[in-house]
């Protein structure tokens, strides 16, 4: 069952796609009604799941469920990866590549191979206080409180030393 992402409770499971591109805007609406299409259809043996979505930056998908009403499954987990490769076919995105890295430059949201931002880390292009974006964050509380971070408060330290 859809519901608004923000009546989710803090505890509530997420998994975060990152695009390697923005969405333009007449993208996001056809993205969010496919979003919101699966998400009521989204369920575990049969039993609808308490899930919502928000796109944030133009370029993070996240998906979230309600687990104390009906916990996700593998098989419901496998529906959500497959719809989302199924985005990345449609509008010709990478959005499961885990080995890349957000961050933010000034107002803008810039996304790098993994290799190159710890390229840029050795050339001084990024710091420790390089607002990055920590997609490995499993709750909506983290989300909140973890997923913009400094460089130095997330797993991206170990390239700016």
């Amino acid at each position: 069952m859809l519901v608004d992402f923000n009546t989710l409770p803090e505890h509530s499971k997420l998994w975060i796609y990152q695009a390697n591109r923005s969405f333009s805007e007449t993208e996001l609406v056809a993205i969010q009604e496919k979003l919101s299409h699966f998400i009521s259809n989204w369920t575990a043996h049969g039993t609808a799941l308490n899930a919502g979505f928000d796109i944030r930056y133009k370029r993070f998908i996240i998906l979230a469920i309600d687990q104390d009403i009906h916990a996700a499954t593998g098989c419901s987990i496998d529906a959500s990866v497959h719809f989302i490769q199924q985005l990345e076919k449609e509008y010709n995105v990478d959005l499961m590549d885990k080995m890349n890295v957000s961050y933010k430059q000034g107002e803008f949201v810039a996304y790098k191979t993994l290799k190159d931002f710890r390229a840029m880390a050795k050339q001084k292009a990024v710091s420790k206080n390089t607002i990055v974006f920590n997609n490995l964050v499993t709750n909506i509380a983290e989300l909140n409180e973890s997923w913009e971070v400094a460089a130095s408060d997330s797993w991206h330290n170990r390239f700016l030393n």
